[in-house]
């Protein structure tokens, strides 16, 4: 699977994104770290509140 880097933070501290059937989410300071995994729907919900949020 392809990770893309959050560049908005810089790579020191920053989250990445993966895409399969679902979207998931690691911490790219720990990569063998847990997974978050999203519903594409679900997570098009949360990327609308944190741009919102901003």
């Amino acid at each position: 699977m392809k990770w893309l880097a959050s560049l908005r933070f810089g790579r020191a501290h920053c989250a990445e994104v993966g895409e399969t059937h679902a979207v998931v989410v690691r911490d790219s300071k720990n990569a063998a770290g847990p997974i978050l995994t999203f519903e594409p729907t679900a997570f098009s919900t949360f990327l609308g509140w944190a741009r919102a949020a901003e």
